[in-house]
């Protein structure tokens, strides 16, 4: 690799998070455009990682034989689709940016499973990181007659369900790290798939929603447009998480509030208030302090490599000198 290519790197890895934040950040209109002309957001779940399952099985048609043989791919899967039901529900159904936010507290419940399936302990600032995430919650949820702050609609359930799903599906991603990335990738795209086909497919059985109705570009073309935005963020998250520290990674897919709330905003779907924004920073915040508490650890990290490594470069000298000599 040339100088310019390494130098043009970090910026390509940053251009494929904010594409990724991007696509999510505006995913809610499709899927709010197809519910208004009959098509329940559970069939818009499954038809949108349509095109991602496709392309990955054609690129890669040994990672399929992967997903079913490993338990691990088969709970990524199941975490990713719950994610995106609930999500995809919850921006239909209820305010997009009061969804979004709720479905932010992510790093909340991931810091709470990474104890139990991760081994990772959580110091005194993880918790004041949970404490101010949990404070932005609670000013989102604060009702303005009064009363508990509690999630009231079904939207606020789905947005924070969404998010522990979403922060499951983080964890056990960090726990089947060394499976090569298709497979990971395929556990993904089928999670949002079969999730989202079956639970439509229960609903209309049991008279819950309508049918999928009759095939018409004008829900079609938005929801298939989406399926391929989907798998072009998704790429772009995958090249650019491998190529940047967790942290900013972290940092810059926060932009997906940015251009939900803008998005919502302009289009009517949303009229987030002072109390909207200020949970919403303290929950910004809570995301940027653990952001900034994993670089510091990455730091540490690689500052403890650096003498075992230079230790082994000494070692590995001498060992070459003395077979030098003669």
């Amino acid at each position: 690799m040339t100088s310019k290519d390494s130098r043009a790197t970090p910026w390509l890895a940053v251009a494929g998070l904010g594409l990724s934040a991007l696509v999510w950040g505006l995913s809610w209109w499709p899927v709010r455009h197809a519910h208004a002309l009959g098509v329940q957001p559970l069939w818009t779940t499954a038809l949108v990682y349509v095109p991602g399952t496709l392309a990955v099985l054609l690129a890669r048609p040994a990672a399929l034989v992967r997903v079913l043989r490993s338990r691990q791919l088969w709970l990524v899967a199941l975490s990713a689709g719950g994610a995106n039901v609930c999500f995809n529900l919850g921006v239909a159904l209820g305010d997009v940016v009061r969804v979004v936010l709720l479905f932010y507290l992510m790093p909340v419940w991931a810091t709470l499973l990474a104890r139990p399936l991760l081994g990772e302990r959580v110091g005194p600032a993880g918790w004041l990181r949970l404490a101010v995430a949990l404070c932005g919650a609670l000013v989102v949820l604060w009702p303005h007659d009064g009363g508990l702050p509690l999630p009231r609609q079904a939207a606020d359930w789905l947005g924070l369900c969404g998010g522990a799903f979403f922060a499951l599906n983080n964890v056990l991603l960090r726990r089947c790290a060394d499976e090569a990335a298709p497979p990971r990738m395929l556990a993904m795209f089928c999670g949002g798939l079969v999730c989202g086909a079956t639970l439509a497919w229960l609903s209309q059985r049991l008279g819950w929603a309508p049918a999928l109705p009759a095939l018409d570009g004008s829900w079609l073309l938005p929801v298939g447009l989406l399926g391929l935005a989907m798998l072009a963020g998704s790429f772009g998250l995958q090249y650019g998480a491998a190529r940047l520290p967790a942290a900013l990674t972290a940092v810059i897919m926060m932009l997906e509030i940015v251009f939900a709330s803008l998005s919502s905003a302009l289009l009517g779907a949303s009229h987030p208030g002072p109390q909207a924004l200020a949970g919403g920073l303290l929950i910004a915040l809570g995301v940027v302090f653990g952001a900034l508490a994993e670089a510091r650890a990455e730091r540490r990290a690689g500052a403890a490599s650096r003498p075992a490594e230079e230790h082994n470069d000494g070692v590995h000298g001498a060992a070459h000198a003395a077979r030098r000599r003669p």
